[in-house]
C-alpha cells in the first residue's frame, strides 16, 4: 500500500500539474472513442499500450478477456458495453488478448480449478474458443489466445447496441494480441486467415 500512497503523491507533484488543462476539460466531457476490452492481468495496461490520454478509453478488463453473449438481466459488462456504444458513441472497440495469459494457460493445460468455483464458472465464457483451437504442446496456449480473442468479438456481437451501431456502420471491432516480452501488439483477421502488426 505504502507504492501506491507514493505513485499518488507523485502524480500529485509531478505529472497531474503537466496536465492540469486536460483533467480541467475532462470535468465537463467524457467522450472516448475506443472501447478497449481487455485481460484484468496487472502486465496489461491498455493507457500504457496504445500511449492514450486521460479519456481516450473507456476500459473493461476481465479474467481471460471474456465478454459474456447478450443475455437479458443484470450484467456489469453488459451494461458498460452499452454506455459505451449507446451513449459515449464509441466507434471503435478492441478485445486485446495478450501472451501468458493465465486464464487460457488454465484452459489449454487442462489445470484443476476444483477450488476455484467462480473462475471455473467464468472461463466457461471461453467453450467456443477451447472447441476451435487445433494446436496442441507449446502452440496451445498461444492459438487458444487468438482463437479466444476471435470468439468474444463474436459474443460482442451479440449485444444489441453493438449490432446496431455494426448494421449502421459507425462501429469497427478490432481483435489485438498484446505479447509481453516483446511490447508487439497484433491485429488479428478476424476472418482467421490473417494476421498484422497492430503498431
Amino acid at each position: 500500500m505504502q507504492d501506491l500512497t507514493e505513485g499518488v503523491a507523485r502524480f500529485r507533484r509531478d505529472v497531474f500539474p503537466a496536465k492540469a488543462e486536460l483533467f480541467a476539460a475532462l470535468v465537463g466531457t467524457h467522450r472516448p472513442t475506443t472501447l478497449f476490452i481487455s485481460c484484468s492481468d496487472a502486465r496489461v495496461v491498455p493507457e500504457l499500450i496504445t500511449q492514450s490520454e486521460p479519456g481516450e478509453l473507456f476500459v473493461i478488463r476481465t479474467a481471460g478477456n471474456l465478454v459474456p453473449a447478450y443475455a437479458p438481466g443484470p450484467d456489469g459488462i453488459a451494461a458498460s458495453i452499452e454506455y459505451a456504444v449507446a451513449v459515449l458513441g464509441v466507434t471503435d472497440v478492441v478485445v486485446c488478448g495478450h501472451s501468458a495469459c493465465g486464464a487460457m494457460t488454465a484452459l489449454a493445460e487442462d489445470h484443476d480449478l476444483e477450488g476455484l468455483a467462480a473462475v471455473a464458472d467464468w472461463l466457461r465464457h471461453a467453450d467456443a474458443s477451447r472447441a476451435r483451437t487445433t494446436a496442441t504442446g507449446a502452440e496451445k496456449v498461444t492459438a487458444l489466445v487468438r482463437e479466444n480473442v476471435r470468439a468474444q468479438l463474436a459474443n460482442l456481437a451479440t449485444h444489441p447496441s453493438v449490432a446496431r451501431a455494426l448494421a449502421r456502420h459507425t462501429l469497427t471491432l478490432h481483435g489485438w494480441v498484446y505479447d509481453i516480452p516483446s511490447g508487439a501488439v497484433e491485429e488479428l483477421d478476424t476472418a482467421g486467415s490473417r494476421a498484422r502488426a497492430a503498431a
